[in-house]
């Protein structure tokens, strides 16, 4: 239920000084931090869904579209008597890689950046990454000295690093302003927008097939589009490309004017004023909560006593390398790894799943183009749209690591009925098992690895910790495309073209066994404050007595203070 309170001082009495008249700063920590964790569901939460999950419609716009614009680019840049419009495979496989390739790139390094410059420094760059480089594909073009498919290529890397940057960064601000009650469908709800982004890509497409029918009507097939029809397509894949990047222009001002969230601010910067500020400015509006400058220095310099220095990488390496931290990381690392093998070599299917529905009647290239179009439409709503929104509904109900390990066992069955009983099964019966599976990716594991790791993991290396594992996902993604596409059509025949799939629906089945044995490692974090699930200390501001305890040579850094104890910023050790 949304809650529409009135803003500013009109909600909040005496809202200049709430605080300020508190001493103690772990105190006024522990007030800010409340109304956030307390919060009704508002429209700011809305907003809050709105701005960040802008960036995830952009990136599966890019990510799906690219399947719908490389049957296009096949045609115009393929058109010869070997290939007959087609795009060769090796083609087709290092386009789609290398968008994933780039992801782990930007999920790591992003990741870490937000943790040691802050989120709101990073924040809309990943953004413009994406934009930028969703512009330059739909311009580029073949040359006597490189090919489209090495221009491409450079630019959906750059994409890439962009789209794995979001990852982090979106769940853990999320994530860090949501209201515990309803954090986990906050976070949920910015993933769905995945759903919403492949769905728009297909229908962009169908749109941009429709609008040019008069010209692709009178081709018979892909092999014969040339001259006025070739132009036509070419002119096809670069709107539907370029398209990718406009709703990003929407969303870029919000997130390069978003505040720090009151955590980082609180925890890492030790800027007690600015976080106390910037809690009530986001759940009662600007109105009455201005920063006063000359408080916040005043408290700045009270508080240099405490600061302790920004997390860099040694101590990173040094929390994830305890016992507890490392199971927690693998955890989420390898459920995300596990997922992502299954989730994309799911896609080797559609194909027959297209015919099962009577989308391959191919009578002229516009039935042929709009079919492949609507039936992709069909799939996105029958089972991924569905399943998105169900874990939005209910995992703050059933608790993320029931989703997880329910998702994970439901999608053992199906992949064991798809590899050992796949001679037997009809068309029928494969799209009922494909529908099913997208359902339970959603509702389940692909939705709740994404969430997890962005609460269970301390302030201080919360986005690196979802980084690291976002990073091991995607790198399971581009096994699954490289090694595990080809291998479906080994001895391949035209009467029979993808002959080992049984067998690699059999190696899913195992890998979907494995994540729910990982997701056994993962702490539910349902209900429970992101301080609790971090091992954050309640007291983060501490007198710090460890002369050059950050240093890097001798005792510096040894990790030791003058009790003996290691000490690792805010959390416990």
């Amino acid at each position: 239920m949304l809650s529409f309170q009135r803003v500013g001082n009109a909600a909040y009495r005496d809202v200049p000084g709430v605080y300020t008249h508190i001493a103690d700063p772990n105190e006024r920590r522990r007030m800010a931090l409340a109304e956030v964790d307390k919060a009704p569901f508002g429209w700011y939460h809305v907003r809050l869904i709105v701005v960040t999950g802008i960036g995830f419609f952009t990136d599966a716009y890019s990510l799906f579209a690219i399947n719908l614009a490389v049957i296009m680019l096949g045609i115009v840049y393929w058109q010869d008597e070997v290939n007959k419009g087609v795009m060769p495979h090796d083609a087709d496989t290092a386009i789609k890689v290398a968008t994933s390739a780039g992801a782990i790139v930007g999920q790591v390094v992003f990741g870490y950046l937000a943790d040691f410059l802050g989120r709101k420094k990073m924040y809309g760059i990943e953004l413009m990454i994406i934009i930028s480089a969703t512009l330059a594909q739909s311009l580029c073009g073949e040359s006597t000295a490189v090919s489209i498919v090495g221009v491409i290529i450079f630019y959906r890397v750059i994409m890439g690093i962009g789209v794995g940057g979001d990852y982090p960064l979106s769940a853990v601000i999320t994530a860090e302003f949501a209201s515990t009650k309803y954090r986990g469908g906050t976070v949920a709800a910015v993933f769905a927008m995945q759903g919403l982004g492949q769905l728009a890509a297909a229908l962009m497409t169908l749109i941009v097939v429709v609008a040019y029918k008069s010209e692709l009507e009178p081709i018979l097939s892909a092999a014969v589009c040339t001259g006025n029809c070739s132009e036509t397509v070419d002119k096809m894949w670069r709107i539907v490309v370029a398209f990718g990047g406009v709703p990003g222009w929407f969303a870029l001002y919000y997130r390069l004017t978003i505040p720090e969230t009151p955590r980082y601010t609180f925890d890492i910067l030790y800027d007690v004023e600015k976080a106390s500020v910037d809690a009530r400015k986001y759940r009662y509006g600007k109105e009455g909560n201005q920063l006063n400058l000359v408080t916040q220095a005043q408290m700045r310099r009270d508080m240099a006593k405490y600061k302790t220095p920004k997390p860099t990488v040694m101590e990173v390496l040094r929390f994830y390398s305890r016992r507890h931290n490392a199971i927690k990381l693998f955890g989420t690392a390898f459920s995300w790894f596990f997922l992502d093998l299954a989730f994309y070599g799911l896609g080797f299917s559609s194909a027959s799943l297209l015919s099962t529905m009577g989308f391959d009647n191919k009578p002229n290239l516009y039935e042929d183009l709009k079919n492949t179009a609507t039936g992709q439409l069909v799939l996105i709503c029958a089972g991924a749209i569905p399943g998105y929104w169900m874990t939005v509904f209910t995992v703050d109900k059933l608790g993320r690591k029931t989703i997880q390990i329910a998702g994970f066992a439901i999608l053992t069955i199906i992949f064991c009925v798809l590899g050992f009983a796949w001679q037997g099964l009809t068309k029928v019966h494969l799209l009922v098992l494909y529908v099913l599976a997208q359902f339970f990716f959603n509702f389940g594991p692909n939705a709740t690895t994404f969430i997890t790791p962005a609460e269970i993991f301390p302030t201080r290396v919360r986005c690196t910790g979802h980084g690291i594992s976002a990073g091991l996902g995607k790198f399971g993604a581009v096994i699954a495309q490289v090694f595990f596409a080809p291998m479906i059509k080994r001895g391949a025949t035209h009467e029979n073209p993808t002959p080992w799939i049984h067998g690699v629906m059999q190696i899913f089945a195992l890998f979907m066994g494995l994540g729910v044995l990982t997701s056994l490692l993962v702490p539910e974090s349902k209900g429970a404050r992101l301080e609790a699930l971090g091992g954050e200390k309640d007291d983060v501001y501490e007198l710090q007595f460890r002369s050059g305890f950050y240093g890097g040579g001798g005792d510096r850094g040894s990790g030791e203070t003058m009790g003996g104890q290691t000490h690792f910023g805010v959390y416990e050790p």
